[in-house]
């Protein structure tokens, strides 16, 4: 395959169509938990980044809240804010400035509440700094 420019955009089965069918089928699990969450969330499939984006907007960093990157046997379920998220469950992984993820192995992780509520507390996350932003800038 040739290599793509960070920004190649496609669709949700392009950057699934060669993951083994098992972790397909958790990533399309956990896109479902995501709009169950939030009807209104723009997604952004980022060949080049090898994920799919959920915001509040098309921009990653500025309005991104959660992604789904398929890796060597799980998935990864990001959070562009994850490093602030209250973690009862210790579901996050990852030491940076700011981005946590979940790695998910089974159907059955996806499903969990917590995950669920990881997802609710980054959306509301995201949109309470999208609305601050749109408050300083009047």
């Amino acid at each position: 395959m040739a290599t793509l420019p960070k920004a190649a955009q496609g669709t949700f089965d392009e950057l699934f169509a060669g993951v083994e069918p098992g972790l397909a089928a958790i990533a399309r699990r956990l896109r479902t938990i995501i709009r169950a969450v939030d009807a209104s969330t723009v997604e952004t499939v980022r060949l080049g980044d090898n994920a799919a984006t959920y915001g509040v907007g098309p921009k990653k960093m500025t309005d991104g809240y959660a992604y789904i990157m398929p890796m060597r046997g799980y998935i990864n379920l990001g959070f562009y804010q994850g490093a602030v998220l209250a973690d009862p469950e210790k579901l996050l992984e990852g030491t940076g400035k700011g981005l946590r993820h979940v790695k998910i192995r089974s159907l059955a992780e996806a499903n969990r509440r917590a995950v669920r509520a990881l997802v609710a507390m980054a959306l509301a996350r995201r949109r309470s700094a999208t609305a601050g932003r749109k408050r300083s800038t009047r």
